[in-house]
């Protein structure tokens, strides 16, 4: 089993329009090097957004969360290889098939490019998946769910903070974690269900955390991120 490396933090950049964003970022400066962009302001904006956030020093992730048929799956990929996007998101419920196509035109088309499979929802509990008739718990659908993405090749995972644990136990050091539904102590939990302090994601194993109203919200953006990354180390 490889040494992991240190945990790093991920801004989502969770804002209603680009202005708001690149003033978000200004107040930022080199506080943080990664910024997480989501569905809402890529619909927006689009493969110029990604441009310019990369083009301010930013390492980008975004978070597509990408689940279609495995050719459509893999011409997306192919499509933001083109992009200065160093993660990428699909949902590992799209399975093994659809997980192998997009991992081949990753090496095909970016092999810097890191894929991760989302498995279950930081937002989601035992109830929400009950109701869409999973029987499994939350943490035996992420071991599940990783031991299919794990076997296409896929470099990574993105889960809640709470089956880190499990997951670096069976599957060791090697492969990216993602965790969303980050609270420093003291912050709102919002709609998340399933969540953990930044100490505590990094000391459990955690290859980055994704952080967005506690800093987003902040008095001084830069302070909170640079309070977070403290915890880290």
């Amino acid at each position: 089993m490889s040494k992991s490396a240190p945990c790093q933090l991920i801004l989502a950049l969770d804002l209603e329009t680009r202005e708001e964003a690149l003033a978000m970022l200004d107040r930022l400066g080199d506080s943080l090097k990664w910024v997480k962009i989501g569905l809402q302001l890529f619909t927006a904006y689009g493969p110029d957004f990604v441009r310019e956030i990369a083009d301010r020093g930013y390492k980008v992730f975004l978070d597509l969360k990408l689940h279609d048929i495995p050719n459509t799956v893999a011409k997306a990929v192919q499509s933001i290889a083109a992009l200065p996007v160093e993660l990428l998101t699909l949902h590992a419920c799209g399975g093994g098939e659809m997980l192998e196509w997009a991992n081949r035109a990753r090496a095909d088309y970016a092999p810097n490019l890191n894929l991760l499979a989302v498995t279950v929802l930081t937002s989601m509990n035992e109830a929400q998946l009950r109701a869409l008739n999973v029987n499994n718990t939350p943490e035996e659908q992420v071991l599940h769910l990783a031991d299919i993405t794990l076997k296409s090749g896929v470099q990574g995972l993105v889960c809640s903070s709470l089956e880190l644990a499990p997951l670096r136990a069976r599957f060791g050091n090697d492969p990216i974690i993602v965790t969303p539904g980050i609270r420093p102590a003291g912050s709102a939990a919002d709609e998340q269900k399933r969540i953990m302090t930044p100490a505590a994601a990094a000391a459990a194993g955690s290859s980055y955390i994704v952080v967005g109203r506690p800093i987003l919200k902040a008095s001084d953006p830069a302070a909170a991120a640079r309070s977070i990354q403290a915890d880290l180390v």
